[in-house]
This record gives C-alpha cells, sequence and structure tokens, in this order.
C-alpha cells in the first residue's frame, strides 16, 4: 500500500491497478500524524496523570513520606492546586513525538506486510507475522522519537516540583532541549531510550497486532459489519492487552527519564533501566510496576479508537485504500 506511484488513468495499461495519491508513502505518514495529533490532545490529560502516579512513592529519590493518590484524586489535585491547563502541560513534545513516532511506525507496518512478510492469498495476515511487524515497528518509530518523549516527561513533572519547593529544572520543551544536550551532549537526548523502546515494541504489539486479530475474530464469531461499534470494542481489546504489557516498562521509562544527571550524563539515581526495575521492586513491591495501569489502560482505549478511526476516515475521504 505504501511506496506506490500515482498512476493517471489515461497512461495506464490495461488491466493496471491505478493508485490514488492518498496511498503514498508520505501521504500515509501525514494523515498517520494528524490523526495521532488529534488523538493525543483530547487523552493527553491521562497520560499526565499516569506520569504523575508512576513518579508518586519513588523511595530511591527521597526519604520523605509520600501522600498517595489514586487517578481520580491526582487529576482533581493538578486542577486544584495548579489549574486546569496544567493537564496539558507537556502536551507540546507530545505532539512533536507523534510527527515522528506516529508516522514512521503506522508506514513501517504496512511496509513489513505488504512489501517484506507478506500477506496470504487469500488476504490474510498470520497473527506471528503481525507480531513480528508490530514489534519492529515500535522499535524503529520510539527510538527515533526518544528525545521528545524525554523532554515530555520532564516537562509533566514540572507542576510538581514546584508545588514542593524545589527549583524549576525546566522552562519549556526549547528550554528543557538546550539543557539536555549543553549538559549530556547529543547522547543525552535518548536517556532512557532503552526502557522507551522495549515499551514500545510491547504497546505496538497490542495496539496493533490485538486490534487486527480481535477486529477479526469479533466479525468472524459475533457477524457484525466493519463499524464504529467494532472499531470501539477492538480497540478496548487493543488497549488492555498494550498496557497490560506496556505499564512496567512505563514506569521504569518514566523513573529513568526523570531522575538527575551528573555533568557526563549518568543517572544519579538508576544505573539503568534493569537498575530501576530491581530497585522498584525491592523498595515499593512487584506492583508497583503496575502504578497508573488504570489510567494507562483508560487513555489506551480511546486513544486507539480515536485514531483509528480519525486514521480511516481521513483515508476514506481522500479515497485511499483501508488499513
Amino acid at each position: 500500500m505504501v511506496f506506490t506511484q500515482v498512476v493517471s488513468i489515461k497512461d495506464k495499461a490495461p488491466g493496471t491497478k491505478v493508485y490514488n495519491y492518498a496511498d503514498s508513502f508520505w501521504c500515509t505518514y501525514i494523515v498517520s500524524v494528524v490523526a495521532a495529533s488529534v488523538a493525543e490532545i483530547l487523552t493527553y490529560p491521562l497520560d499526565l496523570t499516569k506520569t504523575r502516579l508512576q513518579i508518586q512513592g519513588e523511595v530511591a529519590t527521597s526519604s520523605k513520606p509520600t501522600q498517595y493518590r489514586g487517578m481520580l484524586k491526582t487529576a482533581v489535585g493538578i486542577v486544584n492546586e495548579e489549574g486546569a491547563l496544567k493537564l496539558w502541560q507537556g502536551v507540546t513534545p507530545a505532539l512533536y513525538r507523534h510527527v515522528v513516532y506516529s508516522g514512521i511506525r503506522i508506514v513501517s507496518y504496512e511496509t513489513m506486510r505488504d512489501k517484506l512478510l507478506l500477506k496470504n492469498e487469500d488476504g490474510s495476515f498470520p497473527i506471528w507475522k503481525s507480531a513480528i511487524s508490530g514489534v519492529m515497528s515500535g522499535v524503529i518509530a520510539q527510538y527515533f522519537a526518544s528525545p521528545a518523549d524525554l523532554i515530555k516527561v520532564q516537562i509533566q513533572m514540572e507542576g510538581k516540583r514546584r508545588l514542593m519547593g524545589e527549583p524549576a529544572r525546566v522552562l519549556s520543551a526549547a528550554h528543557a532541549f538546550k539543557k539536555i544536550v549543553s549538559e549530556s551532549g547529543v547522547r543525552g537526548l535518548w536517556k532512557g531510550s532503552i526502557p522507551n523502546v522495549q515499551r514500545a515494541a510491547l504497546v505496538n504489539l497490542g495496539d496493533l497486532t490485538t486490534y487486527d486479530t480481535a477486529k477479526q475474530v469479533i466479525m468472524h464469531k459475533t457477524g457484525l459489519p466493519d463499524s464504529h461499534l467494532l472499531h470501539c470494542l477492538s480497540s478496548i481489546c487493543a488497549g488492555l492487552v498494550a498496557a497490560t504489557l506496556g505499564t512496567p516498562a512505563d514506569v521504569v521509562k518514566t523513573r529513568v527519564m526523570n531522575q538527575p544527571t551528573d555533568k557526563n550524563g549518568i543517572g544519579l539515581i538508576y544505573k539503568g533501566s534493569l537498575d530501576c526495575l530491581i530497585k522498584t521492586i525491592e523498595n515499593e513491591g512487584f506492583f508497583a510496576l503496575y502504578k497508573g495501569f488504570l489510567p494507562v489502560w483508560i487513555r489506551m482505549a480511546p486513544w486507539s479508537l480515536t485514531f483509528w478511526m480519525s486514521f480511516e476516515q481521513i483515508r476514506h475521504v481522500l479515497g485511499a485504500t483501508g488499513f
């Protein structure tokens, strides 16, 4: 479907399939970014709440007693203590991230499905091939998007730091970028990239593979047509699997990215993702790895639904084929 060339009707040979410009690589890329941006803006407050929950109670960073909050109390607390607009703090680098991440993951998945691993003759795509495509597309996309993710996490925590009387570390996305590069060099922009990539691989395995599989199974078992209801049910399944697989790596990623570093860019709290994993379990127990699970799932379901419905609808309007 991707990497295709537009052929005019008068120039095509008899029997040759005519591809719309909307099936081209760059149009697919742009539509992916637009759909992801819509989904991100609508569900971003849940991402901010999730990040705050994952940092909450981080024993390795402080000896002060922590006032634990659930998802709802955390969100209400942000509104009461910092203002409603703070629920979208850090949304700018989040959108920058999707310019890279969402575009690459969709075109990579389509390329592997349609050009490399290929579908079966009957048009079906085996789950093992879908799993490989989902994991690899997530790894590739997240590696290139890691700098924007790092900046987003640091900005998300600034409101809490100021309320605690701690000095601000970053003032804006541009300031965060300059600060990271000046203190740790360009390589510092990829701090936490390993757990970040691990999480993306698992999340895309859950999102792309589960969505596609659940959609086909539900259609086959219930006879539901390809409709909004089917998309909703499939996205809920995809969000649950993606959240279950990705939350532990997300907790580790968030903590590694949020920790202070020395002048060489070396973390002062965790030596790496494995060290963070071990310390989190030792200090807070295994289920600390699932802090923020509920907002992750609640966010992933509408995010997935909004993204796929927007993506498919825009492609349909442009005259492209379905995903």
